[in-house]
């Protein structure tokens, strides 16, 4: 019998917030998690030892280098993990007959617009982590044809962010709670995603067996301001919530100002939208009451 793309799943990045949902969500099936402790994917010999190990139909690539401030500071690390280290997987997936889904970003982008990015947008980032991880993209492309490229936009997840710290909605409840006034920027846009959702969508995907590049976001899209607003809003809390212009947190990194997506691909393998965006902020608050 001819194997499926789900019936040996290897997860890299399994103990961050898109991963840990992941391995949720692939809970039925025959899947393994790995984190950068058990498989450092910088060093080749430590792939060809997982792909030797676990025999995937499917990776799923997870790990990324993505604090956009340090990107810009160094340089060398962006590239060696968002492109050097997936364009050596790719290569290494496919002399091993593996299948690899990348997940990628909203940063490849240079947010010059004001309706959603489709798949077929033309690429143009802005910044060091945005074009890091645009080549790796290429670079996937050109190493495997057997591959999904998966954007997504403004993660937040129960499990956090192992680099970035607390989720954008943690942040907030975390300042409401301090009673002080929060300030949050209303000129940017994009389309805030919770991982639980993303990670179903993704898991959809691969079941489909369609290759491509996919976009996978909660719907709708709004700024930071108008997130935080309904995050407060949903919480029944009142803090000082200040609208303020991205000129008030100065920052050397240039940033796309308009940035969401939206998945015509999923339609055209009939797969459904994924929730909007105020939904995920009530499931991701009704989640962390459990934890």
């Amino acid at each position: 019998m001819m194997s499926r793309l789900t019936d040996r799943i290897v997860v890299i990045g399994a103990s961050g917030q898109l991963g840990s949902d992941l391995m949720r969500v692939f809970a039925d099936l025959p899947a393994a998690g790995v984190d950068h402790a058990s498989v450092d994917i910088e060093q080749p010999s430590a792939i060809a030892g997982m792909l030797s190990d676990f025999e995937p139909t499917l990776v799923v690539n997870t790990a990324a280098y993505h604090n956009v401030e340090r990107c810009e500071l160094h340089p060398e690390r962006a590239f060696a993990v968002n492109t050097v280290a997936v364009e050596n997987l790719a290569a290494q997936c496919g002399d091993a007959g593996s299948a690899l889904l990348h997940v990628s970003t909203d940063y490849v982008f240079n947010g010059r617009t004001t309706s959603p990015y489709t798949e077929d947008a033309a690429p143009d980032p802005l910044n060091l982590y945005g074009i890091s991880k645009f080549a790796g993209e290429l670079a996937l492309r050109h190493r495997l044809e057997r591959n999904f490229i998966v954007r997504t936009s403004g993660l937040y997840g129960v499990r956090g962010s192992s680099t970035k710290g607390h989720t954008f909605i943690e942040r907030m409840l975390s300042q409401a709670a301090e009673g002080r006034a929060i300030r949050v920027v209303n000129d940017t846009t994009c389309s805030p995603s919770y991982t639980l959702h993303v990670a179903r969508a993704i898991r959809a995907i691969a079941e489909s067996e369609a290759f491509g590049t996919y976009h996978v976001t909660n719907s709708g899209h709004c700024s930071w301001y108008e997130f935080a607003s309904e995050i407060f809003a949903q919480a029944r809390i009142t803090p000082e919530l200040l609208s303020v212009n991205s000129d008030a947190f100065p920052s050397p990194v240039r940033r796309p100002r308009f940035s969401a997506l939206r998945g015509a691909a999923l339609a055209r393998i009939g797969l459904p939208p994924l929730p909007d965006w105020r939904d995920g902020i009530a499931d991701y608050l009704a989640e962390r009451v459990t934890r």
